[in-house]
């Protein structure tokens, strides 16, 4: 615990502490996302489980470190390209969420109507499949954050105090951005959009392309921008709804 009294020590937390809070967008933003299918009344509880499933998973990858960074050595090469466990973690991951944010597009926009018209409802999404999905995002997304904390910093003891330090702003937050998500549906869209973004930056990473998240972070702030300028615009305007998905009629 020397570290405590040291101010560089400190200094190393706090940085830590912002990177794992901006790395951790993405993850808020796909728990948001899985959790709107739910009913109301569960919906908090799978957002405080989704995000502590994600403090955990770094939290046990951190104390198996030496595991993970063996990730990084070659299992084998496929077109003279040496593909590594944490490059299949980050192909699988990729794809997944590829195929999940697309799914979500289009059952927002083109899936079964979900109104006293229509008479169709579609039934709840199942608790313990939104958790599921949750937990395997949690493990791509994890990985990245750890190896970018063994590489910022030394100890492990720091480490484990900036995760449980950006999990808890994470939580405070996941609420005000599901609610925000939610009742706006083009920022649903943007949302969505940004996690196509990042399951291609995914799967650029595994096959061995490096595309700084920095670029994704900025194309989503200025689309978020721009939209918020339109919402102004808007607010006397008759409201856009998109058909909801995973709630009973």
């Amino acid at each position: 615990m020397e570290w405590l009294t040291d101010p560089q020590a400190w200094v190393a937390l706090a940085t830590l502490a912002a990177l794992e809070i901006v790395l951790g967008v993405d993850n808020i933003i796909f728990i948001s996302i899985l959790v709107a299918r739910l009913p109301e009344a569960q919906r908090a509880r799978a957002r405080t489980l989704g995000l502590g499933l994600a403090a955990g998973t770094r939290i046990a990858l951190l104390l198996s470190i030496t595991w993970v960074m063996s990730l990084t050595d070659p299992l084998f090469s496929v077109f003279d390209k040496d593909i590594s466990g944490r490059d299949l973690i980050l192909l699988g991951g990729g794809l997944f969420l590829l195929w999940k944010s697309v799914h979500e597009i289009h059952g927002t926009l083109e899936g079964e109507e979900e109104d006293g018209v229509s008479g169709v409802g579609i039934a709840a999404a199942s608790f313990g499949a939104i958790i599921v999905q949750i937990a395997i995002i949690d493990i791509v997304f994890s990985l990245d954050s750890v190896i970018t904390a063994v590489g910022l910093v030394d100890e492990v003891e720091i480490m484990i105090v900036a995760i449980l330090v950006a999990v808890a702003v994470m939580m405070f937050a996941a609420g005000m951005v599901s609610r925000f998500v939610e009742t706006h549906p083009t920022i649903k869209m943007l949302a969505l959009s940004f996690l196509v973004l990042v399951g291609v930056a995914l799967v650029a990473e595994g096959w061995g392309f490096h595309i700084p998240k920095g670029y994704i972070y900025f194309s989503m702030a200025f689309a978020i921008g721009v939209e918020m300028l339109n919402l102004r615009m808007r607010r006397k305007a008759k409201p856009v709804h998109l058909r909801q998905r995973g709630r009973s009629a």
